[in-house]
C-alpha cells in the first residue's frame, strides 16, 4: 500500500511540475579557400532558450563577432544574452593553425580543409532551464564535400548529439573538400577513414586494420561510439596523431605498427573509447593506459607473439627509467613509457590477486563508462576494488623516485 502511494505522489509531481522544453541551435558554417575562414553563425529558437551564454576567445581564433541581441566582449570572454525569436551570433573562424613544431593541427588549401569542429565553435558556457536539441549545417564550395563523426541528415546538414550537456556543440575531427574515403560496419561502429583526394592515403590498409583490431578493443570499452571518423593527410600536417570526439586524426606517414611494435593508431582509439583526461598529476595514467593497449591489443589478436610482446614492453619499461617521476602536468616520451610498465605490472597484480577473475580491462571499463577526469585517488580505488586488496603497482614510490611532501 505504501510503495502504491508513493508511485501516485511521484505520477502526481510530475504531472504538475512546469515542462522543460527544448531549444533548438542551428550552427551554420561558410568555409572559404580564398580567405582562409570560416563564417560561423549560431542561430537559436524555440521555448526555454538560454539567458546567457559565455563564449571562450582565449584560442584567439575567433574574428569580427556580431549579434542581434547584447553582447558583451571581456578579455578573452565574450557575454551574449539572446533576446528575442530567432537571436543570432556570428563570427569569423581562423582555420590555419600550427604548432610549436610547425606542423599544422588545423589547415585549409584551395582543395580541401581540416580541422576540429570543437574549435570551429567556440567553447560555450550556458545558463539555461531548457535543454538544446542541435545541428551543423555546412556552406561549402562546388565538389566539395565533407565527413564527421555525425549522422548526416541531409546534404551537409548533421544531428549533434551530447547526452551529457544541456547545450549541444559539435566536437571531433571533420574534414570538407575534395575528399577519397573509404567505410565499412566495424563489430558495430560506422567507420569512415577520409582523407584528401589526391594524396597517396593508405584508407583500405586503416579499415582492415580496424577489422582485425577494433573488436576487440569493444569487449574493453563496449561504450565505444557508434560512429567512427579517422582523417589523414601528408605534410604539411603534424606529424602525429591526436584523437577527438568520437574521431581522431593521424598523419599519413605513422606507420600502423611501429618498429618498437606500438600501434599510434590504437593508442588514439583507446583514447576515443574512454573519454577521460587527467588532473595536473595523473595525465599518466591516461596516457599509460593507451600506450600499454596500443602494445596488449596487438598481442591479444595476434599481431605480434608473446616474445615480440614482452620484448617491447621490456624497451619501455628501459626507457621510462629516464622518467623520475610519474605525477607531472603532462605525459610524453619516457614517463608514458613507464607509466605502460606500471599498467602492466597492475594488470598482473589484478590478476593474481583475483584468480584471473579480474584484470586491469575492469578498471579501464569503468573510467570509460563515466568518462571526464580522472584522478589517481579514482584510479587507485577502481584497482583495489578489481584486485580485492592494495595494489603495491599504484603505491606511490613506484610512481616516483622524488621524495614526497609528509600528508598532513
Amino acid at each position: 500500500m505504501m510503495l502504491k502511494r508513493l508511485l501516485i505522489l511521484s505520477l502526481l509531481l510530475t504531472l504538475l511540475s512546469p515542462a522543460v522544453r527544448a531549444y533548438e541551435i542551428l550552427y551554420t558554417a561558410e568555409i572559404s579557400p580564398d580567405s582562409q575562414l570560416a563564417q560561423v553563425e549560431i542561430a537559436l529558437s524555440g521555448e526555454d532558450m538560454p539567458s546567457k551564454l559565455v563564449l571562450n576567445l582565449s584560442s584567439g581564433r575567433y574574428r569580427d563577432l556580431q549579434s542581434s541581441s547584447p553582447l558583451e566582449i571581456e578579455g578573452d570572454k565574450a557575454n551574449w544574452r539572446p533576446e528575442g525569436k530567432n537571436p543570432t551570433l556570428k563570427y569569423h573562424f581562423v582555420i590555419n593553425h600550427q604548432r610549436s613544431n610547425g606542423g599544422f593541427d588545423s589547415r585549409i588549401t584551395k582543395d580541401w580543409a581540416i580541422l576540429r569542429s570543437d574549435k570551429l565553435i567556440a567553447p560555450v558556457s550556458a545558463t539555461s532551464r531548457g535543454r538544446s536539441t542541435a545541428q551543423l549545417k555546412l556552406l561549402l564550395p562546388d565538389e566539395w564535400y565533407a565527413a564527421l563523426p555525425y549522422p548526416k541528415t541531409e546534404d551537409n546538414l548533421y544531428q549533434l548529439s551530447d547526452p551529457k550537456r544541456k547545450f549541444v556543440r559539435p566536437k571531433g575531427w571533420m574534414i570538407v573538400g575534395k575528399i577519397g574515403s573509404r567505410q565499412d560496419l566495424i563489430a558495430g561502429t560506422e567507420t569512415r577513414v577520409a582523407g584528401p583526394k589526391d594524396e597517396n592515403l593508405r584508407r583500405q590498409d586503416t579499415l582492415a586494420f580496424l577489422n582485425w583490431n577494433l573488436p576487440e578493443l569493444k569487449k574493453i570499452f563496449p561504450l565505444f561510439p557508434d560512429h567512427l571518423l579517422i582523417v589523414t593527410a601528408d605534410d604539411p600536417m603534424w606529424r602525429g596523431g591526436l584523437s577527438g570526439t568520437r574521431s581522431l586524426y593521424m598523419h599519413a606517414d605513422r606507420p600502423l605498427i611501429s618498429g618498437n611494435r606500438t600501434s599510434s593508431m590504437i593508442h588514439e582509439l583507446v583514447h576515443v573509447g574512454t573519454g577521460i583526461h587527467g588532473d595536473d598529476e595523473s595525465d599518466w595514467i591516461v596516457e599509460g593506459l593507451a600506450e600499454f593497449y596500443s602494445l596488449e591489443i596487438l598481442r591479444r589478436t595476434g599481431g605480434i607473439s608473446e616474445t615480440r610482446y614482452q620484448e617491447a614492453m621490456d624497451k619501455l619499461v628501459n626507457w621510462g627509467k629516464k622518467a623520475p617521476s610519474l605525477l607531472v602536468k603532462r605525459s610524453s616520451g619516457p614517463i608514458t613509457a613507464r607509466a605502460a610498465g606500471v599498467m602492466q605490472q597492475l594488470d598482473r597484480e589484478i590478476r593474481e590477486a583475483s584468480n584471473g577473475k579480474a584484470s586491469i580491462d575492469d578498471v579501464a571499463r569503468e573510467l570509460a563508462r563515466t568518462r571526464g577526469e580522472v584522478t589517481l585517488k579514482r584510479f587507485r580505488l577502481l584497482s583495489e576494488k578489481a584486485a580485492g586488496r592494495p595494489v603495491a603497482a599504484l603505491a606511490i614510490e613506484n610512481l616516483t623516485d622524488q621524495p614526497q611532501a609528509p600528508s598532513k
